[in-house]
């Protein structure tokens, strides 16, 4: 049996990460902090820029949480490491861009994880459900993120009866970004990535913020706080070369060298 779950990659500015535990790519705990880890190796490291995931082989993107290891006895609620449950859901400020290549199945803690990811392409076979109704569990971080994100009542007929959805229908709703052949998901995910890898990864870092922060704000305290540079990001982007050498390249007509300080 495959002993490392995790495999990684790096080119340049971008991270590939690739979720590698046959038969379903599953999580248990030791994955989970193994992928916590990386992700916030990933996080600190002024050298990395966005980062790729997704699953080994072509049926599963992921199975989410282990059964195998829950009727052996690791809890739901149990210490999944640093960033819990798939290292990426609570990781700190985690400001950074990640772009999630669903490669085949993806339910459970499998697709809250996927929901992490900022871009989300999948493959034209990847299938997409919340089955943990059927297994006498909540799916708690879907349970708080897809009523926000695509209406209530689609979002609530997934989360009550754990029906499965193809690729069209996920991209319907706005789930997903793009829908893929299979043989050509990896080389568009790597496409975006270097786009996003050759853009201003301090203003990268303020949108994440301002996003995530901004979720539970009024309207106008979150444009005050953007306004007066409350956002670390956005103070940190404002007195920055990068936000100098942005207006120095387009006054001199040539493209902007990003240095990301």
């Amino acid at each position: 049996m495959n002993t490392n779950p995790i495999k990684t990659r790096v080119e340049g500015g971008i991270l590939e990460v690739i979720i590698d535990r046959p038969k379903a790519n599953a999580i248990n705990r030791a994955t989970s902090v193994a992928m916590g880890e990386i992700f916030a190796d990933f996080r600190d490291n002024p050298a990395l820029r966005v980062a790729i995931l997704s699953g080994a082989g072509e049926k599963f993107f992921s199975a989410g949480w282990d059964l195998k290891a829950a009727a052996g006895g690791e809890a739901v609620d149990g210490d999944y490491g640093i960033g819990g449950f798939g290292g990426i859901q609570e990781l700190e400020d985690f400001n950074k861009p990640v772009i999630g290549a669903i490669n085949g199945i993806c339910c459970g803690g499998g697709f809250e994880i996927a929901l992490c990811a900022d871009i989300i392409l999948a493959a034209d076979h990847a299938t997409f459900a919340f089955p943990e109704i059927r297994s006498g569990t909540v799916a708690d971080a879907a349970s708080i993120k897809l009523p926000k994100r695509i209406p209530y009542h689609i979002a609530m007929e997934m989360l009550l009866t754990g029906r499965w959805l193809e690729a069209e229908e996920v991209h319907r709703w706005g789930i997903v970004n793009e829908i893929v052949p299979a043989t050509q998901l990896m080389e568009r995910a790597w496409e975006v990535a270097r786009l996003i890898e050759s853009g201003p990864p301090l203003v990268y870092a303020a949108i994440k913020e301002v996003v995530r922060e901004a979720e539970n704000m009024k309207f106008i305290d979150a444009l005050r706080n953007m306004t007066g540079r409350k956002f670390k990001t956005v103070d940190t982007l404002y007195s920055s070369e990068d936000q100098l050498e942005g207006a120095r390249a387009f006054a001199e007509k040539r493209d902007p060298v990003w240095k990301g300080k």
